[in-house]
């Protein structure tokens, strides 16, 4: 397989991968240009499955805002979309067959110290397992630090380790050649054999899935890993302050991430859970004082759409 390279006007951007790009995620917005149509949609019988976008717990990704290419894509492959306002009871999460969390926080203030502090009460917590283990589909996506952080607690429940740091790959492996920025493919991590990667038929299938500096995830046991760092991978244990401080950073605040994960799958009782280490990689937005750097399903040469319908497809069984 060619080594893929970021597409031309891309560059700038990616050359600043985990350097430029955390920064600027304070001024990213979706891509309203994005095409969000699904060329070969879901077919399904019967009413649309209910997906609920959490609104309730200083999310930076919502239905409106971020994640809105997110919701059209979903939309558009046959689910009924809506966010979810509240907090999570069984009340709450009983009419919905797919629960979505992007980017929950323990404060609004994303500066805030506080900002790390588990975003969810042990009785949402409780409640959220308890309701996939009976048959829910949770997509849970954390991203770096204080996102880790604020969602731990409910990644814990389902045997989900989260670093909360920002997962960086110098190394040769890397196929976009920048730190920061991954494109994950058979000869860099991606797991073909997965039915979420080899989709329900040729179309479907996902080659390459390009990350923007997340965090790193370790499954539980019989987890698979769909996007899997190499051995040249690291995170860097540090906050969002201290990345926006420009505070230099010692390799003594490293970790190794070879063998760690940036995507999860796996069966929890009856129900289905996906994690995701990384936002930016399920939607489409435009960052930089101009606007004009794209992140997501919108940067050339990806099949970060594919993934996006894959996962949904799988967690309400339909691949």
């Amino acid at each position: 397989m060619p080594r893929l390279r970021p597409a031309p006007g891309l560059l700038a951007a990616t050359l600043l991968a985990g350097l430029w790009i955390p920064t600027a995620r304070a001024q990213q917005v979706p891509d309203t240009t994005f095409d969000v149509r699904v060329p070969q949609p879901r077919s399904s019988e019967g009413a649309a499955p209910r997906l609920a976008i959490s609104e309730g717990h200083a999310e930076i990704h919502t239905a409106s805002g971020r994640y809105r290419p997110f919701a059209g894509v979903a939309r558009a492959d046959g689910f009924e979309v809506s966010a979810l306002p509240g907090t999570f009871t069984a009340e709450a999460l009983a009419p919905l067959r797919v629960l979505v969390i992007a980017n929950a926080m323990g404060d609004p203030d994303i500066a805030s110290p506080t900002a790390e502090s588990s975003a969810f009460t042990e009785a949402e917590v409780a409640a959220v397992e308890t309701w996939v283990r009976g048959g829910g589909a949770l997509l849970l996506i954390a991203d770096h630090a204080p996102f880790g952080a604020a969602m731990r607690t409910l990644g814990r429940a389902f045997g989900v380790d989260m670093r909360n740091g920002y997962c960086l790959d110098p190394g040769k492996g890397n196929a976009s050649g920048q730190p920061g920025t991954i494109w994950f493919t058979a000869s860099y991590g991606l797991d073909t054999s997965h039915a979420i990667v080899r989709g329900a038929t040729p179309a479907d299938r996902v080659d390459t899935v390009a990350t923007f500096t997340g965090q790193s995830l370790s499954g539980p046991p019989g987890s698979r890993s769909l996007l899997t760092f190499s051995a040249t991978a690291y995170d860097e244990i540090i906050t969002f302050a201290e990345r926006h401080s420009g505070t230099k950073i010692g390799k003594d605040r490293r970790r190794s991430a070879a063998g760690r994960s940036q995507a999860l799958a796996f069966e929890h009782g009856e129900g289905r859970v996906v994690v995701l280490g990384e936002a930016a990689m399920s939607t489409a937005q435009l960052a930089g004082p101009d606007g004009r750097y794209r992140m997501g399903m919108n940067v050339p040469g990806n099949h970060n759409r594919r993934f996006v319908t894959n996962v949904l497809r799988w967690l309400v069984r339909a691949s």
